[in-house]
C-alpha cells in the first residue's frame, strides 16, 4: 500500500468516478443555499438534498464531489481527544435513480483495492441485518468471505431521518493492525479502534412515512460518504486526523509560534489540537462568506475563533497569530479550493480583526469569571448562574462553551437552562415579526404539483407580457380556482416579474384579464425555475389555463434598477478608496434605497465617504453604457468579473459590465446607461457586524426627496431655536452647546459642594467597627463619576474608613464603595462588600479591594441595602 498525501487522495477519488461517467461537482459553499434547515453544510449529501427529494433535476444522474463540512455538536471535545474535529472533507459518489447496489459496491471495492492498492485482507464489511441482497453482492460478485461480512442492526446500518427517502447501509472498515490492539472479534477490534470505518454506502430504496411504514421506491438512489482525513489516516498509517500530512503541517506552524512540540506534553497537545482544528474551520468559513456575529453561523465562527485565541494564550502566545496561520491553511488547500487564494488577504483581515477584538475583552472577562468562581467557592456552590454566564457572553464576548470550559477547569458547572432563557429573553425583546402572511399560501412540498416547464422570465426586456396560468395554490395546497378576496399563488408560463434574489426585491404589479385582477405582492422562484406570484384576487377569479396579461409596477422597477446599478458602482468605488479587501457581504436594493454591506474594519471618514460618493457620481455623469451578457463561468472570470462571496454559480453566468469599471456576476435588473440613474447620495454608514460595514444610499428622485427632507428638518430646527435665517443654525447650536456646558459645570460644582457638606456631617456621625469608620449615604441626582470623585476624596481624607454611596440619576441607580488603606489591611474589601450590598437590590458589581462599583437592581431597596452595611463590614473587618 503506497503512501499518498491528502491532496493526491482527493484527486484520485474524483478522477476515478469521473472515469465511471460521474460529473465532478465543485464543493458547495459551507453556507447552505436554499436550505433553512441547516446552519452550515455538514455532509456530502446536504447540498444535493433537493435532487434526492425530487425538487430539482440534474443533467447527469451520476455525480461525485469532495464537500467541505462543518460539525460542531462536540466542540467541547475537540482537543481533549485526537478523534474529534469540527472541519472535515467528505468524498462522495451519488446516483439519482441511475445505478444501485451492485455498481456502488463494485466501484468502492475497485477504488480501494485496485486504485489505492489496499490489501483486501485488511478490509471488513458490514451490512444491514436483513439486507440479503447486499451480502449476496459482496460474497458472489466481489468474493468477500462470509466470515468477513458482519450483519448489524438499525442503529449502525440503516440511514433514516424522519420521514422520506431512507434505506440500509453497507460500511467498509479498515484493520489498522496489531499495534492498535489484539483481534478477538470484529466488535472488540472496533471498540479499541483497531478497526475503523472508512466508507459508508447508503442504499436509499424506501420511502418512510415516519410512523414505521416503508414503501419500496421506484427510483432508487445511492449516497456514499468517505471522510478524506480518515482515509488518509489509513493510507498514511497515522493515528488520527491531526497527523495526516496537510493537517500536521498546520499544527507545525502553530508549534513554531508557540515554541512547543506536539506529543511532548498532554496539556499543550490539547491546545495545539484545538487551534489546528479551529483555524481550519474558520479559514474555510470566512472563505465562504461567513463573518463573526452574535447569532447563527456567524456565532459559530466567533466561538471557534475565540476558543482558538484563548488556547493560544494558554500556550503563551499573547499577540494575534491565528491570521498568520491562515497562510499555511490556504497553502495546503489552495489547489483544491482556489477561492482561498483569491480571498487570502480578506480571510486574514477578518480573522485578525476578531482576534484583536477578543483580546480587548478576554482579560476583563476572565477576571470577572474568576470573581464569580471565587464567590461560588466561598459559598460552597458548584454552579455558575445562567445570568452570570449570559453577562460574560453579552458584555465580554465569551461564548457559552468557552465559559463552560474555563469553569469546568475549576470544577464549576454552568446553568445552561437559565442561560438559554436569558438569550431567548434578549431575542424576544429584539425580535420583530418578519412573517409574511401572504406566503402561507405556499408550502415547499407543492413543488411536485407544478406540471409545467420552468417559467420563462421576460423581465430583462419587457415590463409587461401575455401569459398563461399553469398552476394555482391557496392555503398551502394546489387549487382549481382562487376567487375574489382570496390570497394565493399564481404560476405563469412566462412572466415580466423579477423574483426576489441576489439582494434585489421582487417586482410588484398586476396580473389581469378583461374582468379579473390579481394584485402581486411579491415573487419567489423554486429550485425547478417556477416563478411564484404571491398576491390577492381583487376582482373576479382565476383558474388554470386562463390567458392573462402580466404587468409590473414600472415606476418601482425603474427605481430599483437605478439602485441596483449603483450598488455595483458603489462596490467599485469602495475598492478604489479602501482597497481590494472590500467585498460585498450582503445587499438590499428596492425602489427606495440601495443598502450595501461590505467587508471593512473601521468606520469610513467623512473624506472617504465624500470621495466614494464623488467617484460614483462621476461615473453616472460620464453616461457609461451598461451591458449584460451570458458567458461560460471560466470566460467570465478571465474578464475579471467579481463573484458574490460564498455564492454557488452554474456553468453559464450572467455578467453585468459597466464600461469595464465594474464587472460582476449578477442576475438582477439594471439601467441601460449610468446617466439613467440621475444622482447618487450616501445617507448613512455604520457597522452591522464585526468586520462588516453598511452604507445606505438613494438615487434619482430619492436624492431629491432626501434633500427636501433635510431642508424641512433644518427649517424646523431653526424655528425651534427662533432663528429667522436657517443658514445661521450651526452658529446658534455651537453657542447653545457652550451655554449648556457652562451650566453643567456650575451644576456639578454646586452638587459637589452640597455633597461635601453632607459628607462632613456623615463623617462626624459615623459609627465605628473595630476601629474602622463605617459610612453610607444616598445622594440623589448624583451620577457615577461624581460618586467616584466623592468616594476617592473621602478615602484620601481617612485611611481608616469604609464607605458606600448610592446615587440615582435618570432612574438608574449606582453604588460606589471605598476602603481606606488601613481598612483594607484589616480585611476590608470594597469589591466584595459592594457585591453583597448590590445583591440585596437585585444588582451586580465588584472591583478592587480599595474601590468598587455596582449597579442597583431595584431602587426602592436602596435604604435596606445601605442599612446592611455595618453587619456586612463585620464579616470582613476583624
Amino acid at each position: 500500500m503506497k503512501w499518498r498525501g491528502v491532496n493526491e487522495l482527493r484527486e484520485m477519488y474524483l478522477s476515478f468516478f469521473e472515469s465511471k461517467n460521474h460529473t465532478r461537482l465543485a464543493s458547495a459553499s459551507l453556507i447552505p443555499q436554499g436550505d433553512n434547515s441547516l446552519l452550515l453544510i455538514n455532509s456530502g449529501m446536504a447540498p444535493l438534498k433537493k435532487y434526492f427529494l425530487g425538487q430539482a433535476t440534474v443533467a447527469n444522474n451520476r455525480a461525485t464531489s469532495c464537500q467541505k463540512c462543518i460539525r460542531t455538536p462536540d466542540i467541547e471535545c475537540v482537543g481533549k481527544t485526537a478523534r474529534h474535529g469540527t472541519y472535515f472533507e467528505m468524498l462522495g459518489n451519488f446516483s439519482f435513480g441511475d445505478y444501485f447496489k451492485t455498481e456502488a459496491i463494485q466501484w468502492a471495492w475497485e477504488f480501494l483495492t485496485v486504485t489505492l492498492e489496499i490489501p483486501a485482507d485488511r478490509l471488513w464489511i458490514t451490512v444491514f441485518e436483513s439486507d440479503d441482497e447486499a451480502e449476496e453482492i459482496w460474497m458472489n460478485k466481489i468474493g468477500i468471505p462470509k466470515e468477513r461480512i458482519v450483519r448489524l442492526g438499525r442503529k449502525d446500518n440503516f440511514w433514516e431521518h424522519g420521514s422520506g427517502p431512507c434505506g440500509p447501509c453497507s460500511e467498509i472498515h479498515f484493520d489498522r493492525g496489531e499495534e492498535y490492539g489484539p483481534f478477538e472479534n470484529f466488535e472488540q477490534a472496533s471498540d479499541c479502534d483497531r478497526i475503523i470505518e472508512i466508507w459508508n454506502l447508503v442504499f436509499s430504496q424506501f420511502d418512510s412515512d415516519g410512523k414505521g411504514n416503508y414503501a419500496e421506491m421506484e427510483s432508487k438512489n445511492i449516497d456514499t460518504g468517505m471522510g478524506l482525513e480518515r482515509l488518509a489516516c489509513a493510507i498514511q498509517g497515522v493515528d488520527n486526523l491531526f497527523e495526516v500530512d496537510t493537517v500536521r503541517n498546520i499544527m507545525n506552524k502553530i508549534s513554531e509560534f508557540a515554541g512547543v512540540k506536539y506529543k511532548e506534553n498532554d496539556k499543550t497537545d490539547v491546545s495545539l489540537r484545538v487551534i489546528t482544528d479551529h483555524i481550519r474551520s474558520t479559514t474555510f468559513m470566512v472563505g465562504d462568506g461567513v463573518t463573526p456575529a452574535n447569532e447563527g453561523r456567524g456565532y459559530v465562527l466567533k466561538r471557534l475563533l475565540r476558543r482558538a485565541a484563548r488556547h493560544g494564550k494558554m500556550l503563551g502566545v499573547n499577540d494575534a497569530f491565528l491570521y498568520k496561520v491562515c497562510d499555511t491553511v490556504i497553502d495546503e488547500n489552495k489547489d483544491a479550493y482556489p477561492e482561498l487564494e483569491e480571498k487570502r488577504e480578506l480571510i486574514k483581515k477578518i480573522i485578525k480583526h476578531e482576534e484583536e477584538s477578543f483580546a480587548k475583552t478576554i482579560d476583563k472577562g476572565t477576571e470577572l469569571l474568576n470573581q464569580f468562581i471565587e464567590k461560588l467557592t466561598a459559598e460552597g456552590s458548584k454552579v455558575l448562574s445562567g445570568d452570570d454566564a449570559f453577562k460574560l457572553s453579552d458584555t465580554y464576548g465569551f461564548p457559552l462553551d468557552l465559559t463552560k470550559e474555563m469553569a469546568a477547569e475549576k470544577g464549576i458547572e454552568v446553568d445552561e437552562k437559565r442561560f438559554t432563557e436569558c438569550m431567548e429573553e434578549q431575542k424576544q425583546m429584539a425580535r420583530s415579526d418578519r412573517a409574511s402572511k401572504v406566503k402561507t399560501s405556499w408550502s415547499d412540498d407543492n413543488s411536485g404539483d407544478i406540471d409545467a416547464a420552468a417559467t420563462d422570465f421576460r423581465g430583462y426586456v419587457n415590463f409587461a407580457c401575455d401569459a398563461e396560468v399553469v398552476a394555482l395554490f391557496a392555503d398551502s395546497a394546489a387549487a382549481d380556482v382562487i376567487s375574489e378576496g382570496q390570497e394565493g399563488v399564481l404560476v405563469l408560463d412566462v412572466t415580466p416579474f423579477y423574483a426576489e434574489s441576489g439582494g434585489q426585491v421582487a417586482d410588484t404589479g398586476v396580473i389581469r384579464t378583461d374582468d379579473t385582477e390579481f394584485e402581486v405582492y411579491t415573487v419567489t422562484k423554486t429550485e425547478n425555475g417556477h416563478f411564484l406570484h404571491f398576491g390577492k384576487v381583487s376582482k373576479g377569479s382565476f383558474a388554470k389555463g386562463n390567458k392573462v396579461s402580466a404587468e409590473i409596477d414600472k415606476f418601482k422597477r425603474m427605481a430599483t434598477m437605478r439602485n441596483h446599478t449603483c450598488a455595483h458602482l458603489l462596490q467599485m468605488a469602495l475598492r478604489k478608496v479602501l482597497g481590494d479587501h472590500v467585498h460585498q457581504a450582503g445587499q438590499l436594493v428596492d425602489a427606495d434605497r440601495c443598502r450595501f454591506d461590505f467587508s471593512h474594519f473601521s468606520a469610513l471618514t467623512p473624506e472617504e465617504l465624500a470621495l466614494v460618493e464623488k467617484i460614483v457620481n462621476d461615473e453616472i455623469l460620464n453616461a457609461i453604457e451598461v451591458t449584460t451578457k451570458e458567458l461560460p463561468i471560466d470566460e467570465a472570470r478571465k474578464l475579471g468579473a467579481m463573484a458574490l462571496f460564498g455564492e454557488k454559480y452554474g456553468d453559464i453566468v450572467r455578467v453585468v459590465d459597466i464600461g469595464g469599471q465594474s464587472i460582476e456576476f449578477c442576475g438582477g435588473t439594471h439601467v441601460k446607461n449610468t446617466s439613467n440613474i440621475g444622482l447618487f447620495k450616501i445617507i448613512s454608514e455604520n457597522s452591522v457586524a464585526s468586520g462588516v460595514r453598511r452604507i445606505e444610499a438613494v438615487t434619482g428622485i430619492g436624492v431629491l426627496q432626501a434633500m427636501n427632507e433635510l431642508r424641512r428638518n433644518i427649517s424646523d430646527a431653526a424655528s425651534v431655536l427662533k432663528i429667522a435665517n436657517p443658514v445661521k443654525l450651526a452658529e446658534r447650536c455651537k453657542a447653545l452647546t457652550e451655554e449648556l456646558r457652562e451650566k453643567d459645570k456650575q451644576i456639578q460644582q454646586l452638587s459637589k459642594e452640597l455633597a461635601g457638606n453632607q459628607l462632613d456631617a456623615l463623617f462626624k456621625d459615623a459609627k465605628e467597627y473595630n476601629g474602622v469608620k463605617v459610612i453610607s449615604a444616598l445622594l440623589n441626582g448624583t451620577k457615577p463619576d461624581m460618586l467616584r470623585q466623592l468616594g476617592d476624596n473621602l478615602k484620601e481624607q481617612s485611611e481608616n474608613v469604609i464607605a458606600v454611596f448610592a446615587g440615582v440619576s435618570d432612574d438608574k441607580g449606582t453604588l460606589y464603595c471605598v476602603c481606606g488603606k488601613e481598612a483594607v489591611a484589616k480585611g476590608g474589601h470594597a469589591g466584595k462588600i459592594v457585591q453583597r450590598i448590590a445583591a440585596i437590590t437585585g444588582g451586580k458589581g465588584g472591583g478592587r479591594p480599595d474601590s468598587a462599583m455596582a449597579g442597583i437592581g431595584k431602587n426602592y431597596m436602596i435604604d435596606e441595602a445601605l442599612n446592611s452595611l455595618e453587619s456586612i463590614v463585620g464579616d470582613f473587618v476583624k
